[in-house]
């Protein structure tokens, strides 16, 4: 028995001595947990509030800015921008720089005690059906400002027009998104073991003896995965319309441009972490480490504007984030991508600063 006790407290030390020499390893074991717990405790909000909001009150009264004054109290919405009519709401709801548009007509004041017409017209981007619940909620907004007691009664005095999804299919929203989410989990996961695999096989040695530059050699190892992304793409692309029947109201040429700048973002990403991490279980670990972050905070599965500020400040430079408001811009508000610029540059920006800072990473050395 004391052999064996002194067997096991020697492996049992071994593997303490190793935990601690791995200092990605052992950072995981309290980094995960603690930031998975401020993700969804903080992050993942259902109850959701401040959505971007732009205004057109043509009216200007007094009746119409009390209104307005109540929808701001309500904290629902959060008016970020002015229009002047209905067609100025519709195209920033199509570059996706709001969720809400609220028109507010000329004769505001008339109709709120005529019963025939509806006094303010909501306009939502009902390509998320969490944000189409929020929006109808203020139909049954209580007012404190005087109207017609039947008009009250009847709750008629909002009416709200969704865009792009009216029938409230979640499939329309999950599916866009959920091509960025299996686009960033192969294309960083290939390339993540990409530099350490050929360390780890004895490869790197042969590599070492080429005239290949760092740059040469980081673009041809993610090369071969740019057509393996396309390809994806176009299974996602197919199995979403043939089961789910999501729509492609934009240009595919555009969809494909952007499938490219966010395919080249993560390649890069995960390049960049291959040259940090000495063995391939640590840039898996790290990969899951983004993984995470980027499912709850790119607003695949809730509506960005939602979250706490801290939270959409790191979903901003999250490369997800951004490839998911180009694919639900295109397919889901036909906007082309001449309106998803900012995205799209982001995505080669993030690109190009990752490679090059891979690029100097990588040594061509053994160790």
């Amino acid at each position: 028995m004391n052999s064996f006790l002194s067997r096991l407290s020697a492996i049992i030390k071994k593997e303490v001595l190793q935990l601690g020499r791995d200092r990605l390893t052992f950072g995981m074991v309290f980094g995960l947990p603690i930031i998975q717990i401020l993700l969804f405790g903080y992050a993942i909000n259902t109850d959701v509030r401040n959505l971007n909001t732009a205004l057109a009150d043509q009216a200007g009264t007094h009746l119409s800015r009390q209104f307005v004054s109540e929808l701001r109290a309500s904290q629902v919405v959060d008016i970020i921008a002015t229009a002047e009519d209905a067609a100025e709401l519709e195209a920033m709801l199509r570059r996706g720089e709001i969720s809400i548009g609220i028109m507010i007509p000329h004769d505001f004041d008339r109709r709120v005690v005529d019963q025939d017409r509806a006094a303010v017209h909501i306009l939502v981007d009902g390509s998320d059906p969490t944000i189409l619940g929020v929006a109808n909620q203020l139909r049954f907004m209580p007012l404190r400002f005087d109207v017609s007691p039947l008009r009250q009664a009847k709750q008629e005095l909002i009416e709200v027009r969704p865009y792009y999804n009216p029938e409230r299919r979640t499939p329309v929203n999950i599916v866009p998104g959920l091509m960025g989410i299996i686009l960033m989990m192969t294309m960083m996961l290939f390339t993540a073991v990409a530099i350490v695999r050929e360390r780890e096989r004895g490869n790197l040695e042969m590599l070492i003896n080429t005239p290949l530059s760092s740059a040469e050699l980081m673009i041809g190892k993610v090369a071969p995965y740019v057509v393996i992304g396309l390809l994806q793409l176009a299974i996602i692309l197919g199995v979403g319309q043939l089961l789910f029947d999501v729509p492609i109201r934009g240009s595919v040429v555009d969809l494909y441009i952007a499938g490219c700048a966010f395919i080249a973002a993560n390649l890069a990403l995960g390049l960049l972490i291959s040259t940090a991490t000495h063995t391939q279980f640590q840039a898996m670990q790290m990969t899951v480490f983004i993984l995470m972050p980027s499912i709850l905070l790119s607003g695949f599965m809730f509506p960005f504007d939602g979250m706490p500020i801290i939270a959409q400040y790191i979903g901003e430079i999250l490369p997800t984030t951004h490839f998911i408001r180009l694919t639900r811009g295109i397919m889901l508000r036909e906007a082309p991508i001449g309106e998803l610029t900012y995205d799209l540059f982001y995505l080669v920006g993030f690109t190009l600063v990752a490679m090059t800072v891979a690029a100097t990473r990588f040594t061509k050395r053994l160790d």
